[in-house]
């Protein structure tokens, strides 16, 4: 059976000059090819709820973006913000100098917060920025996540040093078992690349360019 692409791809908008009109244009991409959600910063979600509405396209956007640095507190009230304007996914960033510190006990505080903020209302993905991390580290962020309740690990915010790798995402599927979500974020630009991901055991896929990579076309820009 065909894999069916366009319903892994998160459609990606996170650009700090977005307009209202692109976000207009990335919420009809995503209801003409009927991509599985729409990502967008939070000051995007109740338009895309509105401009989704009866789509089934769900609204993702992303909390602590992107370096990961603010607050525990701020990353909740980020994500019950988001949520009671629409949001049915949220992406957020590790604390990223916390488990270079190894102090985990800090890292999964910040991620059980923002998984108990949610309360069942939406997904909860966790980037663990993979460009930044060496193998031990990548390792334990997703022993962290998966111990503290996410739904998902991803493996990059796109605005880093560096965006998903094939290796990543199969040391990804290796540590967090059969039953939780892989989002492959980051340098996606083409159909090879896409099916690449999923090969290695990636369930969601985060692209700026998934008009293209379903039309098996490669571009050379990212989010």
């Amino acid at each position: 059976m065909a894999i069916n692409i366009a319903a892994m791809i998160d459609h990606t908008l996170l650009k700090a000059e977005a307009t209202r009109k692109q976000i207009e244009t990335l919420c009809q991409e995503a209801r003409e090819n009927k991509f599985y959600s729409v990502c967008v910063n939070p000051t995007w979600v109740l338009t895309s709820k509105e401009l989704l509405k009866g789509s089934g396209v769900k609204v993702c956007t992303v909390i602590g973006f992107p370096l990961g640095a603010s607050t525990t507190e701020t990353k909740v009230f980020e994500t019950i913000n988001a949520i009671e304007h629409g949001a049915e996914e949220i992406d957020m960033v590790i604390n990223i100098g916390a488990l270079k510190d190894q102090n985990d006990m800090l890292v999964e505080k910040d991620i059980r917060a923002v998984v108990e903020a949610a309360k069942g209302r939406a997904l909860i993905k966790v980037i663990i920025e993979t460009s930044l991390l060496n193998q031990v580290e990548k390792i334990r962020a997703c022993e962290i996540s998966v111990k503290s309740g996410a739904d998902y690990v991803k493996t990059s915010t796109g605005f880093s040093s560096g965006g998903a790798i094939v290796a990543d995402i199969a040391l990804m599927r290796k540590i967090v078992g059969p039953n939780k979500g892989i989002k492959a974020s980051g340098g996606v630009r083409s159909t090879a690349d896409a099916e690449k991901m999923i090969e290695a055991g990636a369930t969601r896929l985060g692209a700026s360019s998934s008009v293209a990579i379903i039309k098996g076309l490669t571009v050379t820009s990212d989010y």
